[in-house]
């Protein structure tokens, strides 16, 4: 795998063996990140995190901060090499949990500015799970924007917490783009232009 823009472009990174993780394709990351356009001095929360792969990119292309949250152990231990080893260790915390459990921690370290998720795609509790997350008070700043991972086959995930703006399909994977807001209610907005 590989950093696809910003400071650390072309820079490599691992991502975990086994059949517990399914990394972003790049193809599937740059247009993703295209889409959300500018990251500059942005707090981001990285959710069913794997390999760091979103947080990672986030991070190269300016934002500021990221909260990345994991629970499978071959997956944190190569998030955790891969944050040292592209000297992101700094600008990242990384919280050993379920997403289920997360929800306090998490609030308390925010807000957070954009919030990306790529839950397993059998999971089919992550969606109310995210809504859960999204309405504790803090945890999202007052423009916040959600980019959920899903299959491609799948309708996007419908979140009370969140304005679904559109959905991007690419072969199998799907990338749905939300607007949230601090208020815990749906928010119009937009993203960068195509």
């Amino acid at each position: 795998m590989r950093v696809i823009a910003g400071l650390l472009r072309g820079r490599r990174f691992s991502a975990p063996r086994g059949r517990g993780t399914r990394p972003t394709p790049d193809r599937v990351r740059e247009a993703l990140f295209s889409a959300l356009g500018p990251l500059d001095g942005l707090t981001v929360l990285d959710l069913y995190a794997g390999s760091g792969a979103l947080a990672i990119e986030a991070l190269s292309r300016g934002a500021l901060r990221a909260v990345l949250v994991e629970r499978e152990a071959l997956a944190l231990k190569t998030l955790g090499r891969n944050l040292v080893d592209l000297g992101l260790e700094a600008q990242c915390q990384v919280l050993a949990l379920a997403v289920e459990r997360a929800a306090g921690v998490v609030a308390g370290r925010g807000p957070y500015d954009l919030v990306l998720a790529d839950p397993p795609y059998a999971d089919r509790g992550a969606a109310p799970t995210i809504d859960r997350l999204l309405a504790c008070p803090g945890t999202v700043s007052s423009s916040a924007r959600l980019v959920v991972e899903h299959a491609g086959r799948d309708e996007p995930p419908a979140l009370a917490q969140a304005e679904l703006l559109r959905t991007r399909r690419y072969g199998d994977t799907a990338v749905s783009f939300y607007q949230l807001s601090a208020s815990g209610g749906p928010m119009s907005g937009a993203l960068a232009a195509d």
